[in-house]
């Protein structure tokens, strides 16, 4: 396997790939040349510089993974690398301490005005009247974004005797309440707020988050911290609010345009400034490099891996238990097609039981994979499920309840196409899989290589009409389950083969005039049991 590094990479960060791994390191490649020579390469580990556009993503012929040596994955085409079945990882742990602490340093710069007052003294000046400042006891921190750098400001800035309120819509109440934080409406925040700090991914959402129309709604005298990304404030917008004094100051290590050259807010005494050193310790150098190669080598070897942005993560734990349910759902989604056909509009899983407890994305996209594999073939992986789904219009749903009706776990799988929708339910009984319900008919399938499906009048005879064409067309029946609705309705008959069954047989099969329909529905080993 072959990587090729395009940014710089502390020496720790190569080390790994360099026991596992070919690698070229080439820190000042520059973009043209990247677009040229990426075809040759299976992974790619890039920091901020490297822009991975859908150009270099389409040259990437043999790409495997991309890895970015830090948080923000703003620099790669992730919904390109998504669609191409490209693995891409980050390194979001490695830097959460140092972002964190060089916020705080910002933010009590900014409260003493330290940055104008060493400027002032250094040029012989001593005007200490004039660079008062303001204690951050008792003061209200709005913390916008509570994920892992904005907890552990959140921390600090509570240590300082800071009163934290905090927006995030994916922040739980029982977290906040453990952070000591209180959660408040957007607006709101901006409203009660004297310093406000962000700590967000870039999105197109979050661009111009902070802008005119909010910066109206603070306090007098507010101030505002950026160590997240550069976009997510309106630096025109800022600047003016400096200029009239309705923002008391502002301490900025990132920008929209970086380096920022024609920058209004450089030429301000109540701006601080910083080349975007949130992330630059050595030990946070050192820390991310290491943590984004040992997840390409995990990622080129099929390992599990815990911090793609585009793969749900699984930690070892999590994949132990959920494991044996994987092919379970991947042979439900495979089955569904098989039996039913035709277009769907929705899909939604339903996760009964203990299992309800559990991470559900990985076995949400096992349960596509299944689906997908029969209309678009092998290229369908744990990447691009998701995105092949949305591509061709068809809504994914989850709901979950950890109340069991008959089984300590139930998975069942729903799809809708307009007003019509079909229910496949399936379950682990002494960790072997089984499929429990088809629609209206409750059997005990053992999902087989090789299944002949029927539906039927509930009536003697049927089986041994069956059995002796299919012994006549020196078909071996394996294993037989019937299921029903009601006595004397409609029946349902599962036959597992020891091999594929011809069009002729299954036409045979389909005109007796004991059946009412009939299909033959074939599962590989990769959905029975492999990736």
């Amino acid at each position: 396997m072959k990587v090729l590094v395009s940014d710089t990479l502390s020496p720790e960060g190569l080390n790994v790939l360099k026991k596992h791994t070919e690698v070229d390191y080439k820190p000042d490649i520059e973009p043209e040349q990247l677009v040229a020579e990426i075809s040759a390469y299976h992974a790619l580990v890039v920091r901020s510089r490297s822009k991975v556009n859908a150009e270099v993503i389409e040259a990437g012929e043999k790409l495997k993974v991309i890895g970015r040596a830090g948080v923000g994955v703003d620099n790669i085409d992730v919904d390109k690398a998504t669609e191409k079945g490209i693995i891409v990882v980050n390194a979001p742990h490695g830097n959460t301490i140092s972002a964190a602490e060089h916020t705080m340093a910002l933010l009590t710069s900014l409260a003493r005005n330290i940055a104008e007052a060493s400027c002032s003294v250094k040029r012989g000046e001593w005007k200490r009247s004039a660079y008062t400042g303001v204690e951050l006891n008792q003061k209200v921190l709005g913390v916008i974004g509570v994920g892992r750098i904005g907890s552990e400001v959140a921390r600090r800035a509570r240590a300082m005797g800071m009163k934290i309120i905090g927006y995030d819509p994916y922040l739980s109440s029982e977290q906040a309440e453990k952070l000591g934080i209180e959660t408040e409406p957007f607006e709101d925040l901006l409203k009660q707020a004297d310093f406000i700090t962000l700590h967000l991914p870039m999105s197109a959402s979050a661009y111009h988050l902070i802008g005119e129309k909010e910066i109206a709604l603070m306090k007098p005298g507010v101030r505002i911290i950026n160590c997240a990304r550069g976009g997510l404030i309106d630096e025109d917008a800022l600047c003016k609010a400096l200029q009239e004094g309705k923002v008391e100051g502002a301490a900025l290590d990132v920008f929209e345009q970086e380096p920022p050259s024609s920058c209004k807010l450089l030429e301000l005494e109540n701006v601080i400034v910083t080349p975007h050193l949130g992330a630059l310790t050595r030990e946070a150098q050192t820390n991310v490099a290491r943590q984004v190669s040992e997840q390409i080598i995990k990622a080129l070897h099929g390992e599990p891996i815990v911090s793609a942005v585009n793969v749900p993560a699984l930690m070892p734990e999590t994949r132990a238990a959920l494991g044996p349910f994987l092919p379970l759902v991947r042979a439900m989604g495979s089955f569904y097609l098989q039996m039913f056909g035709g277009s769907v509009d929705e899909i939604e899983l339903t996760y009964r039981g203990e299992i309800a407890s559990m991470p559900l994305a990985p076995l949400t996209i096992s349960c596509l994979i299944g689906f997908l594999r029969h209309i678009i073939g092998e290229e369908v992986n744990w990447v691009n499920a998701m995105h092949l789904a949305k591509n061709r219009g068809i809504e994914v749903r989850e709901t979950s309840t950890t109340e069991g009706k008959n089984y300590s776990n139930l998975i069942t799988m729903t799809a809708r196409s307009g007003s019509e929708e079909h229910h496949i339910s399936g379950t682990l009984l002494n960790g072997d899989m089984r499929l429990v319900r088809i629609d209206d008919y409750r059997i005990e399938v053992i999902p087989a290589n090789y299944m002949l499906v029927t539906t039927h009048s509930d009536q003697p005879g049927v089986v041994g009409k069956i059995g002796t064409l299919l012994g006549d067309e020196n078909v071996n029946i394996a294993s037989m389950q019937l299921g029903r609705q009601e006595d004397g309705g409609e029946a349902m008959m599962v036959l597992q083969v020891d091999e594929e069954m011809s069009a002729e047989t299954l036409n045979k099969v389909i005109e007796l005039d004991v059946i009412s329909s009939a299909c033959f529905v074939v599962m590989p080993r990769s959905v029975l049991g492999g990736e």
